[in-house]
């Protein structure tokens, strides 16, 4: 039961779900049918679902067929008036065809009008934006051909610029062109155009400066030199106002420098205002030329004209136009990079000396102008652009170059040895050294340098000065000197301060003094201008001036005229006139020392009584001249009496004395007189010195050749004519040869002759052996050795005189005495030396 009601139940279900999909087919688009469907086709029910579409159908038809049953007789009413309108159609279709002929006949003109009337709006449309395209075209065909134009007259810094201005402003609004898009594509290669090409420029401007360094350091070397000049004149004016004794060597320096610029410029800028000046801006208008190579035509100036500055023969522009170049392209390291980079191989290549720079002044000339000329560019590069180069940078240059030129120097001015030559040398390192500070470079270290090329200098002075004394003292005639009227009188005292009652006397007479005294003197005082003369610029104090010559001068006194003075003493032709006239012309050099002084004192302006002020030690040479001139005639004395007596030619066994002194012994005392009679202008010690030291010399010369080995054997008779000649020379004693002798002074130089001599013709040998070592003994100056060898040659002669008269009493009471005294005296030998 329940089951049928369930299959009851599933049957009304089914029929209604069915229903439901019957509704929605009719309902639904045929697109969306499918869903729909596959519902059916998805139950179990679908034979009953076919049964009832089936049976809808045949009512839908049904439908359909009473609707068409219900509406037939409209249809035929509809048919029949259809019919009946189909023939006024076909009426009105003729008529409409006959008027569409005669119009499309009567339209054909104006068909064509306004075809060409349509061309005409196409081709107004198509000029019209050919007209609008080629305004936005136009610009940028422009722009381009104003970059090849600018390229092309190498004004690279414009043509950046344009390129820029093409790049962003121009080519964005017709990017779409390929022609915009091949100017595009080549951007890049004219930038690495521009690039190369400045660079290029830059390059030539680089070796363009490093060939001619040289006369840019020239021209600001002369403007400074002008300069210079104008405040050495105004120091030298200033210095005559404020002293009205002028100085020499101030009025010499200011004469010079006016004759040789009677007009000199006054217009020489300082470096700052030539920097201030210097144009900034970079010149886009001319194109590439030697002004871009970086050296200007300049044609030669005269010398009136001012001196452009050094500035003025150089065109930075390609630096500039290279830095702003590299700058707009992001690349301005590299370029600094590279400007440094180069600048420093040029240095290293300015700074290399030539191997034969010592020889002129002009190597070094050329070699200072480089370096001057190297560094006035750096230096106004570092002042017209921000940071290409920076102080550091110039710094570091210097410092390398500095270093450099001070070896180069001390290497190749040790080469010099002309003075004239190193004071040039000075006064270009003055000059070299003066300009670069102007720029703002420091230079102590070259005026540090040039104190040691001062010692450099003072020895190539005092070497020339040596060549200069040797000349006067060789060509001297050592003759005082003659004058005969005023003009020679004032001549020789305005070189030589020299005040003496003599002089005041008429004319003719003599100066004491030889030539080479003002001669010497006057040479002197030019050593000192000439070491004055290094001094100048050298930024010392006048203490330190001073100090200088006083020490170089006195290396020229002690040394140099010194070593002259000694080696004219010691020649071997020097006479004793000449070595008299020496130390008379050395006592009056002596004298002015004192003169050299105040020399010294008028030009540096130091008192001598300052502390730390430098003596001259003149007086110490010329004394110690004088002395070697005083020995030397010492000696020269001795070597003529030795000379003389090599003439004696004494009989030691001759039985009686001549009636006379030897003749060889009254030519020793005429040549010893008229010898002292030229010593009367000597000071009084020297020409008693030489008498007594002549004298003494004389009396120990005779002693000797009495007691000389080769004399083994004399007689009284040749010891009586010795006596004879020493009572010759004890009379040339007494006779006063040279004044100044008190009493028998000069006589006891023969003393020890005249007491043995006494002893032996006397034979006295009692009162001698008795008063023996007594001070008051007659004898006190005979020595018992120099007794026995002379009684030893007198008892040899004895025994061989007499060797058959041994016999005779007297003979032999005297061979007795002799051997008697010669056996005392042995005995006082030896109790003397125990």
């Amino acid at each position: 039961m329940e089951r049928g009601k369930m299959a009851e139940l599933e049957s009304l279900e089914t029929a209604a779900e069915h229903e439901r999909i019957l509704r929605e087919i009719e309902s639904t688009d045929t697109a969306c049918i499918g869903p729909t469907l596959r519902s059916v086709y998805d139950g179990e029910e679908h034979g009953r679902f076919m049964e009832k579409l089936e049976a809808r159908i045949r009512n839908h038809d049904r439908e359909i067929e009473k609707m068409c049953n219900f509406h037939y007789q409209g249809f035929v009413d509809s048919i029949t008036e259809l019919l009946k309108v189909r023939g006024e159609a076909q009426k009105l279709k003729n008529q409409v065809t006959d008027t569409n002929r005669k119009l499309q006949n009567e339209g054909k003109e104006l068909i064509i009008a306004m075809e060409e009337l349509k061309q005409c709006r196409l081709q107004q449309r198509n000029i019209s934006a050919t007209v609008d395209k080629l305004t936005l075209c136009l610009p940028v065909l422009e722009m381009y051909s104003k970059l090849r134009e600018q390229m092309k007259s190498k004004r690279h810094y414009p043509a950046l610029k344009t390129l820029e201005h093409l790049e962003h402003t121009y080519l964005p609004q017709v990017s779409h062109y390929r022609f915009c898009k091949i100017m595009v594509d080549n951007i890049p290669k004219l930038r690495e155009e521009i690039k190369e090409v400045s660079m290029s420029d830059l390059k030539d401007f680089l070796e363009s400066i490093r060939k001619h360094s040289d006369k840019i350091g020239e021209t600001a070397m002369k403007q400074d030199c002008r300069y210079n000049q104008w405040k050495i004149i105004a120091k030298i004016f200033f210095s005559l106002l404020l002293s009205p004794n002028i100085k020499a060597q101030q009025q010499r320096n200011l004469d010079n420098i006016v004759s040789q610029h009677p007009r000199i410029s006054g217009g020489k800028k300082s470096k700052k205002e030539v920097f201030a000046s210097s144009d900034l801006e970079v010149k886009n208008t001319s194109p590439m030329s030697e002004q871009d190579s970086g050296i200007l035509d300049v044609e030669d100036e005269d010398e009136d004209e001012e001196v452009p500055g050094a500035q003025d023969l150089v065109d930075f522009s390609p630096v500039y136009r290279c830095l702003h170049i590299y700058s707009v392209l992001g690349a301005r390291e590299t370029f600094e990079n590279y400007y440094r980079k180069q600048r420093r191989k040029q240095a290293r290549l300015v700074l290399q000396p030539p191997s034969n720079m010592h020889e002129t002044l002009d190597g070094y000339r050329k070699y200072f102008n480089q370096i001057v000329g190297f560094f006035v560019v750096e230096d106004h590069i570092l002042h017209t652009t921000q940071g290409l180069v920076n102080r550091a940078y110039i710094d570091e240059l210097w410092e390398m170059a500095l270093s450099k030129t001070i070896a180069a120097l001390r290497t190749h001015s040790s080469y010099c040895s002309d003075p004239s030559l190193v004071l040039d040398l000075k006064n270009l390192i003055v000059l070299f050294a003066d300009t670069l500070q102007g720029y703002g470079f420091p230079v102590n270290q070259l005026f540090d340098m040039l104190l040691e090329i001062q010692d450099q200098y003072s020895e190539t002075l005092l070497k020339k000065w040596s060549g200069v004394f040797r000349n006067i003292l060789d060509s001297d005639n050592y003759s005082p000197i003659p004058v005969t009227n005023e003009e020679v009188y004032k001549k020789i005292v305005g070189q030589f301060p020299f005040q003496d009652a003599e002089l005041e006397k008429p004319f003719p007479k003599k100066f004491p003094f030889s030539e080479f005294v003002p001669k010497v003197y006057s040479q002197i005082k030019e050593f000192i201008y000439a070491c004055l003369k290094f001094s100048e610029d050298l930024h010392l104090s006048s203490t330190e001036v001073d100090d200088m010559i006083r020490k170089s001068t006195n290396l020229l006194l002690t040394r140099t005229l010194s070593n002259c003075l000694q080696n004219v003493i010691k020649r071997k032709n020097v006479g004793l006139t000449e070595l008299v006239q020496i130390i008379i012309n050395t006592t009056h050099l002596e004298k002015s020392c004192k003169f050299l002084e105040e020399f010294i004192t008028n030009i540096t302006n130091v008192l001598p009584e300052t502390v730390h002020t430098t003596k001259l030690y003149g007086t110490t040479t010329f004394k110690d001249a004088r002395h070697a001139a005083e020995e030397e005639i010492y000696t020269n004395l001795n070597q003529k009496i030795d000379q003389f007596l090599q003439l004696a030619d004494y009989d030691w066994m001759a039985m009686e004395p001549g009636s006379k002194a030897s003749d060889y012994l009254v030519d020793l005392i005429g040549f010893l007189r008229s010898t002292f009679a030229v010593f009367t202008h000597l000071p009084g010690k020297v020409a008693q010195t030489a008498c007594m030291s002549a004298c003494k010399h004389l009396s120990t010369s005779l002693m000797q050749l009495l007691l000389e080995a080769e004399v083994r054997q004399l007689t009284l008779g040749a010891l009586q004519q010795f006596n004879l000649d020493v009572e010759e020379c004890e009379q040339f004693a007494r006779s006063g040869p040279v004044p100044g002798f008190q009493g028998d002074t000069l006589q006891l130089a023969f003393i020890d002759l005249r007491q043995l001599l006494d002893l032996f013709i006397q034979w006295d040998w009692s009162t001698y052996l008795a008063d023996y070592g007594q001070p008051t003994c007659k004898y006190l100056r005979v020595n018992p050795t120099t007794a026995l060898v002379l009684l030893e040659k007198m008892r040899d002669t004895s025994r061989k005189n007499n060797v058959f008269a041994q016999f005779r009493k007297n003979e032999r009471d005297k061979q007795k005495l002799i051997d008697t005294v010669a056996k005392q005296l042995r005995g006082l030998i030896n109790s003397h030396h125990s």
